[in-house]
């Protein structure tokens, strides 16, 4: 009769029982499981006997976390996962493009076609495991299962190895891939490319290829998101007078309207000039940051002139540096 998950399981508990008990494991090392308060799941055979210890754990732990016996030598192993990490330039991010890679990897054995032998007819069972790719050992009362010395896990043995692959079943080789970069990644984007990694054993599935993105910094935009920020430097006679402006954006210049008495930092928004969005919803913006531009080596005629402006000046004409003043003021009255 097979017994059951249920079965099993009660009969792991008794030798739990049994192991944490001082005086009923004094009673089984001497008579086995015809010592008495065994339990009935367990009575009937000898410690020198099948269903001891070691086959109740064995049979528990082979069925649910080995398989069936033999499975082994045709269980397919899946191959592993790669990772490549691409740099790509900013305007690659922000448009997209497409990128040929040289990817290194395990790929099946042409010349044997995975079998790791000259023929099928020198691949063997493995007669140590008997094709489990698994020994077991007696520890005590326990049956430890590792993997078989002979075969390496395997189940099978080769007389007469690939000369390529030496039996390996895989050889190291690079394959150059195409990888399609969508418009809108950054920085720690992945692309996965299902079945680029490395090949699997004995018929097992291709592993996963992962493109981690890293994007180079611009020489004038800055990212955050989808929206791009820049900065455009204006003379002190633009800020104060306006002036119109030609700023650049990802896809060539636009105009840009600047006020009279713009103040430097100022932020002026152009809507849907900045990136698209990844997963779609449309376009950030471009923030074209004001900076005015303080003039440096000046000749004496511009000092002059710039004094005689100074002196022209009043509050009105300087309202923040007006406020300022009354602002520190009325901190010491």
């Amino acid at each position: 009769m097979i017994k059951t998950s249920e079965d099993k399981f009660k009969e792991a508990s008794e030798a739990f029982e049994v192991l944490g008990d001082k005086e009923k494991r004094s009673r089984y090392d001497q008579f086995g499981h015809a010592a008495e308060g065994m339990g009935s799941g367990m009575r009937g055979s000898g410690a020198a006997g099948g269903n001891g210890f070691g086959d109740v754990f064995g049979d528990i732990f082979s069925d649910f976390f080995s398989g069936s016996p033999g499975d082994s030598t045709s269980r397919g192993e899946r191959g592993s996962d790669l990772q490549y990490n691409m740099e790509i330039s900013f305007e690659d991010a922000v448009f997209g493009s497409s990128k040929e890679i040289d990817v290194p990897r395990m790929e099946t054995c042409d010349s044997c076609s995975g079998l790791g032998a000259e023929s099928e007819k020198d691949i063997k069972i493995c007669g140590t495991c008997g094709g489990t790719g698994q020994q077991r050992v007696q520890q005590g009362f326990f049956s430890v299962a590792t993997t078989c010395s002979s075969c390496r896990g395997r189940g099978k043995t080769i007389s007469n190895p690939c000369k390529t692959c030496q039996g390996r079943t895989r050889v190291s080789k690079t394959k150059r891939i195409r990888v399609n970069i969508p418009a809108g990644v950054s920085s720690g984007s992945r692309i996965k490319l299902t079945g680029e990694g490395e090949h699997g054993v004995n018929s097992g599935s291709s592993g996963d290829l992962y493109i981690v993105l890293s994007v180079k910094d611009h020489s004038i935009f800055e990212r955050d998101g989808a929206d791009i920020f820049c900065e455009v430097p204006i003379s002190f006679t633009q800020a104060t007078l306006g002036t119109d402006l030609e700023v650049p954006t990802l896809e060539g210049k636009a105009r840009l309207k600047i006020p009279t008495g713009t103040q430097t930092h100022k932020i002026f928004r152009l809507k849907n000039q900045g990136i698209a969005q990844l997963r779609g919803g449309g376009r950030g913006d471009l923030h074209v940051r004001i900076v005015v531009e303080t003039p440096t080596k000046l000749s004496e005629r511009q000092i002059e002139l710039l004094n005689e402006f100074d002196d022209c000046c009043d509050d009105e004409s300087n309202p923040i540096r007006d406020k300022f003043v009354k602002s520190i003021k009325n901190l010491f009255t």
